[in-house]
């Protein structure tokens, strides 16, 4: 898969993605350090990659422009270390496939992992 990791989230995530055989980028590989949550979804969806944040703003982002894609993962509900992320990321990874995560909001809380497809009307 192909993820772009936002800047809330360490770029140990992406190192770890790509140690599992990921394309994944973190926001400040691609100098977008200081980029708006728009500019970061369009570059997402422009390298057909999967966002993955700690902002809540994503969702509400999606759903106002009624958009398909990017696909999200979002961290929620917590403080989260960078292992907690890469364990929930992991569990994520093996409970859904690649085809499930697409066109999808996920959810990830400490407890549970929550999909929604895209677009949200």
């Amino acid at each position: 898969m192909r993820f772009l990791v936002d800047m809330p989230l360490s770029p140990g995530l992406s190192e770890w993605l790509r140690l599992q055989g990921h394309d994944a980028l973190h926001a400040a590989e691609l100098d977008l350090h200081r980029a708006p949550d728009t500019l970061i979804i369009e570059r997402a969806k422009l390298d057909g990659r999967t966002v993955v944040t700690a902002d809540l703003d994503y969702p509400r982002l999606l759903a106002l422009a009624q958009a398909t894609e990017p696909s999200l993962v979002l961290f929620r509900d917590g403080d989260w270390s960078e292992g907690d992320v890469v364990r929930r990321m992991a569990d994520l990874l093996s409970a859904l496939p690649e085809s499930e995560i697409g066109q999808s909001i996920i959810v990830l809380d400490k407890n549970s992992i929550r999909r929604r497809r895209l677009p949200i009307t």
